[in-house]
């Protein structure tokens, strides 16, 4: 008895065993030379899936951003973070193609140096400082010193691209660089009594900004082909324009050039006809008459099925003059899942028969502060996708 039982179970277990879900193979691991020490060498997991052909494989390590924290610190507007460290992997593209590059953040710029960087000019106490020394003349007043020298630059973003050798050894290939400037210098005045003055504001002109940008992009090639493992690696630069603080949309890039891996000075830049347009606004109606139409069209549509809802907001991401991807905010509120069911589906139709199909749409159905669903079709494709979050 106590025999058959102990094979019983054997047969339990093999079977458990069998159904087990398999894991393995979905990933592979390999060695990251990061330095010329091979004794800090260290495993990476590099992932076997990338999310689409246009996206990046990351490497899954230790190695997280040298610099964590510092962009939320210099970048106030949260559109403008998530622009920056997605446009430049956008950009990126046309130099490091994601079929045979991994992605990694940062690994040499560190908090320590940007900080370090990003400060103001002063021969005596920040002799690397990246912003222009403030200097008042005489009879000026504090106000108008800062705003005839601005803080131009706000932030220095890294990412990094790796290839692997055939001896499994991923290594650094090439680095990108955002070189996030402001589009308005919002400032304050440190008062007699150590109280503050209200804040200013000074708006820069793209062409000022453009070339102070090109400035500090040449500055930053020669500092960093002073680093240890950078001295003959391609760098691809970027500058990007932000928005203003309190925008619903973010910036945008704006020039982009390469520098190859021996050299370390930065030639001819091409511009970057790129921007992020909200409607309904004059600006969007006038600039792209089509694309307001549509989205007045389909206001008028939703208003049709569910006439007690906010309003429809739109927002376009445009590159050379054509309309890439255009993310709309349907807010309304739902007494029940079924009604919640039923306009989702609708709004689906009208997806598939209103928007033309050569660019991507998302369409986010919220209530309140929350997401109820999300309508999403790629550009080329027929029909899209749809999910309502439980």
């Amino acid at each position: 008895m106590m025999k058959q039982t102990v094979v019983s179970l054997l047969i339990v277990v093999l079977i458990l065993a069998a159904c087990a879900p398999n894991f393995e193979g979905e990933q592979e691991e390999a060695v990251v030379d990061d330095s010329t020490d091979e004794s800090t060498d260290e495993s990476a997991i590099i992932p076997k899936h990338n999310l689409s052909d246009e996206t990046y494989r990351v490497l899954i390590d230790s190695n997280l951003s040298k610099a964590r924290g510092v962009i939320t610190n210099q970048i106030s507007n949260r559109l403008d973070i998530d622009e920056l460290e997605e446009g430049l992997r956008r950009h990126s593209k046309e130099v490091y193609d994601p079929e045979t590059y991994y992605f990694q953040e940062g690994q040499y710029l560190t908090d320590d140096i940007l900080y370090n960087w990003l400060t103001r000019y002063d021969e005596n106490d920040q002799p690397n400082g990246l912003n222009p020394a403030l200097t008042q003349e005489e009879g000026q007043s504090a106000e108008q010193a800062e705003k005839e020298s601005p803080k131009y630059l706000s932030h220095i973003l890294e990412q990094d691209y790796m290839k692997k050798s055939e001896d499994d050894v991923v290594e650094l290939a090439g680095i990108s660089i955002g070189i996030a400037m402001k589009s308005v210098y919002r400032f304050r005045i440190q008062q007699d009594d150590g109280t503050y003055s209200p804040y200013y504001e000074e708006e820069i002109s793209e062409t000022e900004m453009l070339k102070e940008a090109k400035s500090i992009a040449g500055e930053v090639v020669q500092r960093l082909r002073q680093m240890e493992g950078l001295e003959n690696i391609p760098i691809r630069l970027a500058v990007y324009r932000e928005a203003d603080q309190n925008s619903l949309v973010p910036g945008e890039f704006v020039a982009t050039t390469n520098v190859a891996g021996d050299s370390s000075s930065v030639g001819d830049w091409e511009d970057v006809q790129e921007e992020h347009v909200l409607f309904p606004t004059n600006y969007g109606e006038n600039t792209y008459p089509d694309v307001s139409a549509t989205l007045v069209d389909f206001e008028a549509d939703v208003a049709n099925y569910f006439p007690n809802y906010v309003s429809v907001i739109g927002k376009g991401f445009f590159q050379n003059g054509e309309l890439r991807k255009l993310t709309v905010e349907i807010p309304v509120s739902f007494y029940g899942k079924a009604e919640l069911i039923g306009f989702t589906q609708y709004v689906y139709g009208l997806v598939l028969n209103g928007f033309p199909d050569d660019y991507n749409v998302e369409i986010n159905i919220t209530s309140g502060d929350n997401q109820e669903a999300l309508i999403v079709r790629d550009a080329g494709d027929e029909e899209g996708f749809v999910h309502i979050y439980d």
